[in-house]
Parts: structure tokens; sequence; C-alpha cells
């Protein structure tokens, strides 16, 4: 039996592999965009920081923030990760 008609007589593995294949690309595409994002968060506020000193406070309350809410956006995705899984 050749392996195109087994894969064809196993339609349901092949769905799950599928599943699988896919699952994990939209939790490394959506782990992307968060990572780009907190890099650059961060960047930007050691930059405000340096340029001025004395608002270091607030800009790092600020920087908090913002990185809590982008990491929303990577569990997010690994919940949708999650559910293309099953």
């Amino acid at each position: 039996m050749s392996v195109l008609a087994q894969i064809t007589a196993n339609g349901t593995e092949l769905k799950s592999a599928l599943g699988a294949l896919g699952a994990g690309f939209a939790y490394g595409l959506s782990a992307i965009g968060p990572g780009i994002g907190i890099g650059y968060l961060v960047g930007q506020s050691v930059q405000a920081m340096a340029r001025q000193p004395e608002a270091a406070g607030m800009v790092r309350t600020t920087m908090f923030l913002g990185i809590a809410f982008t990491e929303a956006l990577a569990l997010i995705g690994f919940v949708v990760f999650i559910l293309l899984g099953l």
C-alpha cells in the first residue's frame, strides 16, 4: 500500500496532524507580535527615562502596564493554540 493510499485511508489522522501543524503555526505567529511589541516598548521606555530621569517612576509604571497588555496578546494566542490542537 502506498503512502498516499495510507494517508487517504486514515483521514482522521491526517486531519489531526494538520490541526496540530496549524495550531503550532498559529501560536508561533502570535508570539512574534508581542515579542516585538515588548522589545519596542522597553526600548522606548529606557530612552524616555534617559532623557527625563525625573519622570522615571511614571514611565516605569506605564511601561509595566503596556507589557501586561501586550503579554495578554500572547496568552490569547496560546489559548487559540490549545483550542486548535484539540
